[in-house]
């Protein structure tokens, strides 16, 4: 089966953007669809589009929108590495900044110059994505001076405002009812906070797991990662998403697993050392079991709407003192910006940056649209 592929880097991730009409028409045929794409499971992905790795292991299903005010609705698949397994459960922020791109650019959106506004409709979330994005000459801009910590070089800026993201997927800003919740793990108790804004995560002091919280990716022992997971899929249960024993399987993504700390000297993954004075909050992630190598935008959402909130184990650690917030991650420094209305969250602002990597095809094993088509036959023989 041949199909057409755009692979765009949005952010920090990497991901096969795929029109909705070229998708199965039969959506239980979307997984293995997916899996067959990217080469799944296979921690190698040797055998189709995957990077091994799950920034690079991400798919966004988009079509134009017959909604009121909204310009196309998109749909995010994280696609498991080793698993038999595709989990559309949560959002992607880093994908989501090149969703306004590859809109303009397949002429679902007109290009209007020198900002396009692209109006997005998250499936996953239900929730709506306004993307500005820089035009020229008809053509959606890609060169410029904004920097991204973790994408090498520079960009033109995309600015993605998340609107009234609160109960993304739970839909409940606190899923257990509580700002803070203590859990019993095999380390002991221990305080956390589960919010669900843009996408659930689960909050834990790194003071209070043993670690310093300035921690690189590749500082992790692998019973520091298995006791992570532990808390994990303990919030996973109370949020109703699974039970404990079966969260890594079934719901690997959500909530994701995120360590904070106060401000504090650090030397990140390319080697500069940032200042306690630069941050406003050190921040370590994890993404789908592994330390994710800077921060989801999903996630940099969230942490800050949790910073604003009262009692959470992250506005303990946090004074705001104006309405941007710095966040110090492996790979450098995060800037989100909120707008406040009569003292409540409107918005949550941040920038990224976006290209087309490849345009073309690529063949898949089985012919997903002809078996959609014989299970439609069955169907219509039975009734």
């Amino acid at each position: 089966m041949k199909v057409p592929v755009v692979i765009m880097r949005g952010g920090t991730s990497k991901g096969v953007f795929l029109h909705f009409d070229h998708m199965p028409t039969d959506r239980l045929l979307w997984e293995d669809f997916l899996l067959d794409i990217m080469g799944s499971p296979d921690r190698r992905q040797i055998d189709g589009l995957g990077g091994a790795n799950s920034l690079t292991s991400k798919a966004a299903i988009i079509k134009k929108s017959d909604l009121k005010e909204i310009d196309v609705e998109y749909t995010f698949a994280q696609i498991s590495i080793e698993n038999q397994l595709v989990d559309f459960k949560g959002n992607c922020g880093n994908i989501s900044s090149a969703v306004g791109p590859y809109a303009i650019e397949q002429g679902l959106v007109p290009a209007i110059e020198p900002i396009t506004t692209v109006k997005i409709f998250n499936t996953n979330t239900q929730k709506v994505i306004i993307a500005e994005v820089e035009v020229e000459n008809g053509k959606v801009k890609t060169e410029g001076s904004c920097t991204v910590p973790g994408v090498p070089g520079t960009g033109s800026p995309i600015y993605l405002s998340f609107t009234r993201s609160e109960g993304a997927v739970t839909g409940k800003l606190f899923p257990t009812g509580n700002p803070t919740d203590i859990i019993e793990t095999t380390k002991g108790s221990i305080p956390i906070s589960i919010i669900d804004v843009a996408n659930p995560l689960v909050f834990v002091r790194a003071q209070d797991i043993g670690l310093t919280g300035v921690e690189l990716p590749d500082e992790y022992s692998q019973d520091k990662l298995q006791e992570l997971e532990e808390i994990r899929s303990r919030a996973a249960e109370m949020c109703q998403l699974s039970t404990k024993e079966e969260a890594t399987i079934k719901s690997p993504a959500v909530p994701k697993m995120t360590i904070v700390s106060s401000p504090t000297d650090y030397i990140d993954s390319t080697g500069i050392k940032r200042e306690s004075s630069e941050v406003d909050l050190v921040i370590r992630m994890m993404s789908m079991q592994k330390p994710h190598q800077a921060l989801a935008i999903t996630g940099a959402i969230c942490t800050t709407a949790a910073s604003f909130l009262n009692n959470t184990v992250v506005s303990d650690l946090v004074t705001i003192n104006q309405d941007v917030l710095r966040l110090g991650h492996p790979s450098g420094i995060m800037e989100t910006k909120v707008d406040l209305v009569a003292g409540h969250i409107e918005a949550i602002k941040v920038v990224r940056t976006a290209r087309i990597i490849l345009e073309g095809h690529v063949y898949t094993k089985k012919n997903y649209q002809l078996l959609a088509n014989i299970v439609e036959m069955e169907k219509s023989l039975t009734s």
